[in-house]
Order: structure tokens, then C-alpha cells, then sequence
């Protein structure tokens, strides 16, 4: 890089750290201050800092991946959980934030009571703050690694120092995101997520537009995968036979992926910045931007480029690299540097908030829950600040035990399966209790990783996906019939602070004569139609930038299909459907 471009990114690293600096006043007044920023986000900030934490450096690097290896309906791995977050602005938003909890493993003991809930409560922080979250970061990491690698941005260690310089370089930005992340807790975290968003956005935008101008623009594109007998890749939905992606895993993806996952209901990170808006609205709102920035807005770009990659870079023997190379490739000198500062700015901006998120389970859910219930408020910010140094510690350990993206991201989702079912059936069913909640977390977990054996071969993934998902279920449910349900004063306390509807509560809504917030038939008629609205403007997007005029169509009519229905939910009910 030349010295503007070093110039450019030296000046994104100080500004984020002035924020971070500016905003550690707000990070005093206790946990709920530094861990859900005082419940005061508006609902732009929120959704935002959502939409930043998934656009991570490793994102457009597995997508282009992804792209080469599985085409563009490689994409479902993520675009299936599309249908969960279209539940979590509908369904479960505004129940989470009434729960007015911490974290959401504290909801464990709202919803459960006794020494079960303890336990599960004890078991979740601990498995999710500590080995998933770590992984999760080295994840991060071992992207960062690879961009630093293929920039030759490796820095000269002085003599002495032992190690990998790969290694020190992403040491280096962790222990500055560590900074700004520790100091000023939950709003540092957001406040930088929310212009590390935007610039990210514009570097893919830039690498998008320069790689597909070299190309000779789509219809060259599209010719060039044609001689390279790579056509394949355009295909957005496999159909049986597919030579991009399997069909079976196809139908895992979309069948069974989004509603077995551990994120079902919302996930740790996104329910945090639900747990922080001012409002419920304003958690539903915050919901719906991040849907429509993670899968609308920012999709295509990376799509561009690693189409791109199939065609200018066919050989390359580690597709993930596709990304940075043509970055170098085509990027002059200024834009190279805010590239890679977006990139830096998509590194840091996923790693403070799980460096965040991790340490609010270590604080709040084990050490003020289990070791010190009376400690200090200050003395728990202290704590937080040490929780975050050693999980970035442990995730820089992480990031070198693997060097594929996307087998690492399917390993990620296979352990995370099992327990997605019952985390969607304990808002809206009285019977779940804590012990099939905790049989469903802990078979999951040992299903999948028994499936990694070499005795069960090369399963195909979506086997994987299936074999965990109702191999769990085999566990929870003889499980939870087998054990004692929850006492009626625990049921009566959480249902008329959440207020869920349906069925499911019927006896316990009677004897605590409140309503439901919201009618459960209205919520899912809604979401069936915002569901229809997203996919089908998302895919009709795609098909007019790739010129795929049936695509265009087809998605367009869904579209339209979806946001007819919205319309009509809102005549016929009015503030039923809507809240």
C-alpha cells in the first residue's frame, strides 16, 4: 500500500478510538449501562450495529468462497435463516425486550424456576461465552489473518519477539478494538458499529464496481463463467441434480437449518441490542433494519465479486483469498487504503460486539449469579473490562486451529443445532421446562461432534444438519415428559411479564387474567407475508443486476404477493396486526 492508503487507515483507527474514549463516561454506571447501554438506543442505532456485527471481514471473503466453490446457492448456508429473523422481528422482539433481562440466558430463570434453571442458566453462559464465542472470534480472525496475509500487510517484529507475524498483526487490532470495547462498554460498541457499517458498505461497493468494470460489465461476466464452463454458478436456487449445491442440503438449509439452530429466537448479540432500544417498538424496528440491511442491501456486492473471482482468478487454490486479491488487484492508490480500512473497521466491528456479549454472560450470568450476588456495580464493570481481555486472549489461540472459512462456519452451525426447537417452544408452550431445554443444548452439541468422527465418513452436510437436529429431539422430548413441569407461580410470573399468545398458555392465561400482546395467528400470517416481501426483493434485486430477466419477474411477483398481504393484515386488523 502506498502512504495515503496507510494515511487513510491511521485516521479510521484514531477516530474509532476518539468514540470510544468519548463515549467510556456512559460505561460507569453499572451493568445495565455497559452491557444494554442504559435500555436507551434508538431503534436506527440498534438495527445498525445489528446489520455491522454480521458484516464481518470474514463475510465477504466466504461468500466469494463460497461462490467458487458452490455457486451463488451456496448462499442459503446463510440466506436460510432469513425465515428465523423474519420470526424475531414479528414474533419475538417485542416479547424479548418486556423480559427487561440482562442477557438472554437470564431468561432462563424467568421462564424455568428451581435448581434446572440454575443449571442451565450456569451451563449456557459458560458453553456460549467461553468455547462458541472464542470459536466464533478465531473465526473473525482467521479472516483478518488471511487479508493481512494476501495485502502483505505483515508488520517487521523486532528481533526477539517469537512468532507468527500474521499472528501479531491481528493480536495488534484486537488489543485496540479490546480497547474502545472495554472502556466504553455497549454504546462504544454501537457508535462505531454504526459508521464501520457504512464504510464497509462502501468498500464492497468499490470493490464491486472496479472488478466489474475490468470484466467488460455483467453481459461479459456472464460470458466469461459461460467459457469457463462455470454457468453453474448463476444458479440462485439449486434444483434436483444441481451441480452447485446438493439438493438435499438445499432442503436442510430451508427446512431445517433456521428453526433447529441455537439462534431461533434471536441469538445473544441480537437480542442484546433488543434488550437495549428504549421501546418494544423501537426493538421491533431495530429488527426489521437489520433484516432488510444484512439480506437486501449489502448481499450483492460480495455476489459480484466472487463471480468475478470465478472467472479472472479460476486457479486459485484458497477461493477465500478471491476478495483481497482483487482488491489489490484493481484499486488505485487512496481507495486501496479505505478498502482496507473498511475491511479493518468489518474486522472490529463483529469483534468488539462479541468480545461484549461474552463477557455480559461471564458478568451477569456467572460470577453476580453464582460467586458474588452483592458485588459492587463498579466491581462488575471491572470484572466485564477483565472478562473481555481474556476472551480475546483465547480467540487469538482459536483462530490458528483452522484455515477453512466456510468448514469452520458449517462446524459452527452443526454444533449450534438441536436445541432451536425448544428455544421457540418455551415462549409459547407451558410444559417446556428447563431439563428439555438442557437435554436439547448438550445433545445437539455431542451429536454433532460425534458426526465429525471418522467412523461416520464424509457426511454430507445437510445429513449432518438433519441427523442432529431429530437426534436431539429424540433426547428432549422423552426428557422433558419424563420430568416435572414448572411450578405455576414460575409460569404465572413469566407470562405476565412476556404476555406470549397462542394456544400453548391458555390455562395459565386464564388464571392470570392479562391478555396476549399480540395475537400469535395475526404475528404469523405477518411474518409469512414480510417473509414473501423479503426473498421475493432480494432475489428480484439480483435478477435485474445480473440480468436475469425470469429471475426478475418471478421474484417481483413474490414481492408484491408479500407486501399485498402486509397491507391487507393491516386493514383487516389494524393495531392487532401491527402492535
Amino acid at each position: 500500500m502506498s502512504a495515503p492508503d496507510w494515511w487513510i487507515v491511521a485516521a479510521y483507527l484514531v477516530l474509532t478510538l476518539s468514540v470510544g474514549l468519548w463515549l467510556s463516561r456512559r460505561a460507569k454506571g453499572g451493568v445495565v449501562e455497559f452491557f444494554v447501554g442504559g435500555r436507551a438506543l434508538p431503534w436506527w442505532l440498534a438495527g445498525t450495529s445489528m446489520a455491522a456485527t454480521t458484516f464481518s471481514v470474514d463475510a465477504p471473503l466466504y461468500v466469494s468462497g463460497l461462490i467458487a466453490r458452490r455457486g451463488i446457492a451456496g448462499n442459503w448456508e446463510w440466506w436460510s435463516f432469513g425465515v428465523s429473523h423474519m420470526l424475531l422481528i414479528y414474533l419475538f422482539a417485542r416479547m424479548w425486550r418486556r423480559a427487561e433481562v440482562v442477557t438472554d440466558v437470564e431468561l432462563t430463570e424467568l421462564r424455568y424456576g428451581g435448581r434446572p434453571a440454575a443449571v442451565l442458566r450456569a451451563s449456557r453462559a459458560f458453553l456460549f461465552a467461553v468455547p462458541i464465542n472464542c470459536i466464533a472470534i478465531g473465526f473473525v480472525m482467521l479472516a483478518m489473518r488471511k487479508v493481512v496475509e494476501a495485502l502483505g500487510l505483515l508488520p517487521n517484529l523486532p528481533e526477539g519477539i517469537p512468532g507468527d507475524e500474521r499472528l501479531w498483526a491481528v493480536v495488534f487490532l484486537s488489543v485496540f478494538v479490546l480497547l474502545y470495547a472495554g472502556l466504553a462498554g455497549l454504546w462504544g460498541v454501537v457508535a462505531t458499529d454504526f459508521f464501520q457499517f457504512f464504510l464497509a458498505l462502501v468498500g464492497a461497493l468499490l470493490v464491486a464496481g472496479y472488478a466489474l468494470v475490468d470484466v467488460g460489465g455483467v453481459a461479459e461476466l456472464k460470458r466469461g463463467l459461460m467459457e469457463a464452463g462455470r454457468s453453474d454458478v448463476l444458479e440462485m436456487v439449486p434444483a434436483p441434480g444441481s451441480e452447485s449445491l446438493p439438493f438435499g442440503t438445499f432442503l436442510a438449509y430451508l427446512g431445517i437449518q433456521w428453526w433447529a439452530f441455537r439462534r431461533s429466537d434471536g441469538g445473544g448479540e441480537f437480542v442484546q441490542r433488543l434488550l437495549a432500544c428504549r421501546t418494544e417498538r423501537d426493538a421491533e424496528k431495530a429488527a426489521w433494519l437489520f433484516v432488510w440491511l444484512h439480506y437486501v442491501v449489502r448481499a450483492w456486492p460480495w455476489v459480484i465479486v466472487g463471480l468475478v473471482g470465478v472467472v479472472v482468478l479460476p486457479d486459485l487454490s484458497d477461493p477465500d483469498l478471491a476478495y483481497p486479491l482483487l482488491m489489490l488487484r484493481y484499486l488505485p492508490a487512496g481507495l486501496l487504503g479505505l478498502v482496507v480500512a473498511s475491511l479493518v473497521a468489518a474486522f472490529m466491528s463483529t469483534v468488539s460486539t462479541q468480545i461484549n456479549w461474552g463477557a455480559s454472560y461471564i458478568v451477569n450470568d456467572l460470577y453476580a449469579r453464582f460467586v458474588d450476588p452483592s458485588a459492587s456495580q463498579a466491581k462488575l464493570v471491572r470484572l466485564g473490562r477483565l472478562a473481555s481481555a481474556m476472551i480475546v486472549g483465547l480467540s487469538a489461540v482459536a483462530a490458528f486451529f483452522a484455515d477453512d472459512l466456510a468448514a469452520l462456519f458449517r462446524f459452527m452451525i452443526a454444533i449450534g443445532t438441536g436445541p432451536g426447537a425448544v428455544l421457540i417452544l418455551r415462549w409459547f408452550w407451558w410444559r417446556v421446562n428447563a431439563w428439555a431445554e438442557l437435554a436439547s443444548m448438550l445433545a445437539g452439541f455431542a451429536i454433532a461432534l460425534l458426526s465429525y468422527l471418522p467412523m461416520f465418513g464424509e457426511l454430507e452436510f445437510g445429513t449432518r444438519l438433519a441427523v442432529t437436529a431429530f437426534g436431539s429431539a429424540l433426547v428432549w422430548l422423552p426428557v422433558m415428559f419424563l420430568t416435572r413441569p414448572e411450578e405455576d407461580a414460575t409460569l404465572l410470573s413469566f407470562y405476565r411479564r412476556v404476555r406470549p399468545g397462542g394456544p400453548g398458555w391458555a390455562e395459565i392465561r386464564k388464571r392470570a387474567a392479562v391478555g396476549p400482546a399480540l395475537p400469535l395467528g395475526v404475528t404469523l400470517l405477518r411474518t409469512t407475508a414480510a417473509t414473501a416481501l423479503l426473498f421475493g426483493v432480494m432475489f428480484a434485486l439480483g435478477g435485474a443486476i445480473l440480468l436475469e430477466t425470469r429471475v426478475f419477474v418471478v421474484s417481483g411477483a413474490f414481492a408484491l404477493m408479500g407486501s399485498v398481504g402486509l397491507l391487507a393484515l393491516r386493514r383487516r386488523f389494524g393495531a392487532a396486526a401491527h402492535g
